[in-house]
């Protein structure tokens, strides 16, 4: 009895310090999945990306330990970390296991720019009922309501056909103003005081309501999301369209701004709070070994330089650890976000105009129309209609190499 008494101790003490610490709804991960990136990669661009761009200011030590032939990468506590060998040589290493293409891998079928590049266009948020939930929603007095994830929407129908024409096979990610996750937040109730406990903060009533509410619309939904980018569209690239804002004070009287913005957000900068969760270290790694980072930095280049024409918006500038800027451009940020580390493809977040800035909201206001309209004196086309031009053509010229 003594025996059995002391082999259930060591069992369950086991289990328990071998569980993995995991974000809220997160899957533990299965770390043979990255069997696959076997000597795909040397030392020396694993460590360089890294580094710079995924793990900056040695966030992954102690985490992931790099040797001249292998990283060391911990997985659950009291577990053997899990070891990726480096490839000697890059001429020597083996190919990338990935679904998406680079622009060079893919042969156009036709004289038009985007000829077989597949497309996911992932308008953010939710928007309609749901919009007062996700925060994306505000009204000045008896103003037409601003809600972003209708916007968003409307930028991707009018991008549609504007990107079939030059030959391009899209997707969305949603069609409508419902959400594509199946979970709703009362779902959520026993996952939002597990994250609450996680946090420090005392489950009450209303925090578990908002937490459940957070839950839905920032994780199951982009996690969703992510199920039909990965395992049915398999895009050569997503394109997250957005709407920025900045602080609007009490939600009851909202208030503009005269600040406008542009930047766009790259997969990276991940802090070492959140890489010491196994599945947001597991995460990095897939988009880290897939190399999609040189292919989002050249496409947002290309975008950069059509929205900066067409907008004449300044960039908007992190300050503080939760971003690094990528090159030597204002514009281009790289940043840990759910939605860009989850697709395992390249993708590219679009950050322009604030929308309650006084000139944003002007245009909001007037809703979309053809032809130009007066606004403080400057002609100026539908705010939906420039983005969704100025998107277009930045990856025409960068699909068609110009």
């Amino acid at each position: 009895m003594r025996t059995y008494h002391f082999l259930l101790i060591f069992f369950f003490g086991s289990l328990s310090v071998a569980t993995a610490k995991l974000t809220p709804l997160a899957p533990k991960p299965d770390w043979h999945v990255l069997d696959k990136y076997q000597q795909t990669i040397t030392r020396k661009e694993f460590s360089d990306l890294l580094n710079r761009i995924y793990a900056p200011s040695a966030a992954a030590k102690g985490l992931i330990d790099v040797t001249s032939q292998e990283a060391k990468i911990r997985t659950s506590e009291g577990r053997p970390p899990y070891v990726l060998k480096f490839a000697a040589t890059t001429a020597s290493a083996r190919p990338v296991p990935k679904y998406w293409r680079r622009r060079s891998e893919i042969k156009p079928v036709t004289s038009r720019p985007l000829s077989g590049v597949k497309i996911a266009i992932d308008p953010g948020h939710i928007g309609g009922k749901w919009a007062k939930i996700e925060e994306r929603w505000f009204q000045i007095g008896k103003s037409k309501p601003v809600v972003e994830g209708d916007m968003t929407l409307q930028v991707a129908k009018f991008l549609i056909p504007r990107l079939e024409a030059m030959g391009a096979e899209v997707s969305l990610t949603r069609s409508n103003a419902e959400p594509v996750t199946g979970v709703r937040p009362s779902q959520l109730r026993k996952n939002a005081a597990a994250s609450l406990r996680e946090k420090g903060e005392k489950a009450t009533r209303q925090s578990l309501k908002i937490e459940s509410e957070r839950l839905f619309y920032r994780t199951s939904e982009i996690r969703k999301r992510a199920e039909i980018v990965n395992g049915r569209i398999k895009p050569d690239l997503v394109l997250c369209l957005h709407f920025n804002a900045e602080g609007w004070g009490n939600p009851a009287k909202p208030s503009l701004v005269d600040k406008n913005h542009l930047h766009f957000l790259l997969t990276g900068a991940w802090s070492r709070k959140e890489l010491e969760y196994e599945d947001q270290r597991f995460e990095m790694l897939i988009k880290l070994l897939n190399r999609t980072y040189l292919e989002e930095k050249l496409a947002t280049k290309a975008l950069t330089k059509s929205m900066v024409a067409a907008t004449k918006l300044p960039p908007f500038i992190y300050h503080g650890p939760t971003a690094v800027r990528v090159g030597n451009s204002d514009y281009i940020w790289a940043r840990n976000l759910l939605a860009n580390r989850l697709f395992e493809c390249p993708v590219i977040y679009v950050e322009p105009y604030v929308m309650n800035s006084r000139s944003v909201f002007k245009r909001i206001q007037a809703g979309d129309y053809a032809g130009r309209k007066s606004f403080g004196g400057q002609l100026q086309p539908s705010i939906y209609r420039e983005y969704a031009d100025s998107v277009a053509a930045g990856l025409s010229k960068y699909y068609s190499g110009r």
